[in-house]
């Protein structure tokens, strides 16, 4: 390695790190109220944009990734700032790297996963999905006669979202895992699955 290269390469790492520390200390302003709304996520994606070409670090990369899908239609709905507020306030406490997959063993998942079918059949989806936005995931299963909405005694399957947190039981979306959790404990006939499962079924 020449001189040359070792001191780019000492460069973009200062660079990279300070860039990691500036995020936190954004994602770590704009939740402090524990909200967001449509202008703080333009501002993040806004920054994100200018710092993703300078930064070998891929928890800006991933980050911007997620941050573009909630804004494709254009607008930061409720459900969507909730989950994204979740995510940063994980990335800014450094409880997690941005991309990690949660274990499935810490989730009370389906064991053996059953076979999943669509039509006439209710879903509902949380957490946050490497497949795409929440309406995305939504509109696979409507295009396979499957019909989708919020956590109730008739939905028949929940599927979670592959990147969370291993401290997902206090998240936004936990409260959702754990009611459908109770709800089959008491003999509510709910299937539970994670994403990549339900993926594999849209084939």
């Amino acid at each position: 390695m020449t001189n040359e290269t070792f001191l780019a390469l000492v460069s973009n790492d200062r660079i990279s790190s300070r860039q990691i520390d500036e995020l936190i200390g954004i994602t770590r302003g704009i939740a402090a109220d524990g909200t967001l709304n449509q202008s703080e996520v333009e501002f993040l994606q806004k920054w994100l944009a200018a710092s993703v070409g300078i930064s070998g670090q891929p928890v800006i990369r991933t980050l911007y990734d997620r941050v573009n899908a909630v804004l494709a239609d254009g607008i930061a709905d409720e459900e969507e700032c909730r989950d994204l507020l979740a995510t940063l306030n994980a990335f800014s406490s450094r409880d997690f790297e941005l991309g990690e997959v949660l274990k499935a063993t810490t989730l009370p998942l389906c064991d053996p996963a059953p076979n999943l079918t669509f039509g006439g059949r209710s879903y509902c989806f949380t957490g946050t999905f490497n497949f795409g936005q929440r309406k995305a995931c939504e509109a696979a299963v409507s295009e396979r006669g499957g019909r989708c909405g919020s956590l109730t005694q008739k939905t028949d399957v929940l599927v979670i979202g592959l990147y969370a947190t291993e401290s997902w039981k206090h998240s936004s979306f936990g409260n959702k895992i754990l009611k459908a959790a109770d709800m089959r404990a008491e003999g509510v006939p709910i299937t539970i699955v994670s994403e990549e499962h339900w993926v594999g079924h849209l084939q």
